[in-house]
C-alpha cells in the first residue's frame, strides 16, 4: 500500500470535513465544542498532510508502518468524531473550557470520556512509532 499517498488523501479529506464542521457550528448543542471539532478536523488533516510529506523518511518494518498508518487514521478521524459527538450531545467530559455550562446524561459523558482517552492513546502510539521511524541519520540527498 502506498501509505504516503493515502495519508495525503486522508489529510485533505479530514481538512475538508473540518471546514464543513465549521460551517455547521451554530447547529450543535455546544457551540464551543463545535468550534473545537472544526479545529480538530482542520488541524488533524494538516497533521496527516505533514506526516504524508515526510513518510518516505519514516523507516519502519511493514508491520510497524501498518500500525502507524492505522493508528494515525483512527486517532485523527476519531479525534474529530468524538469532539463532534461531544458538541452534538452537549457533554462537558474532559473539556472544562469548551464544556463550561453544559452537561449531559452520565452515560453520554462516559462515552465521550472513553472516546477521548482512546483517541489520546492512539495519537500517542502513532507519534511514538513515527518518532522511532524518524530516528537516526537522514538519507543522503539525491
Amino acid at each position: 500500500m502506498d501509505y504516503r499517498r493515502r495519508l495525503l488523501f486522508h489529510g485533505i479529506c479530514l481538512f475538508l470535513i473540518g471546514l464543513f464542521t465549521g460551517l455547521a457550528e451554530q447547529h450543535f448543542a455546544n457551540v464551543r465544542m463545535a468550534l473545537a471539532a472544526h479545529l480538530e478536523g482542520v488541524m488533524n488533516g494538516t497533521f496527516l498532510l505533514a506526516v504524508g510529506a515526510v513518510w518516505r523518511d519514516v523507516k519502519l518494518s511493514s508491520r510497524a508502518s501498518a500500525a502507524a498508518y492505522w493508528t494515525l487514521l483512527g486517532g485523527t478521524y476519531g479525534n474529530w468524531a468524538v469532539t463532534t459527538l461531544a458538541a452534538s450531545l452537549g457533554t462537558a467530559a474532559l473539556s472544562p473550557i469548551t464544556g463550561a455550562g453544559h452537561s449531559a446524561p452520565q452515560w453520554q459523558e462516559s462515552l465521550v470520556t472513553a472516546g477521548f482517552i482512546t483517541i489520546g492513546l492512539a495519537i500517542i502510539a502513532a507519534s511514538v512509532l513515527l518518532l522511532w521511524g524518524l530516528r537516526g541519520k537522514a538519507p543522503p540527498p539525491g
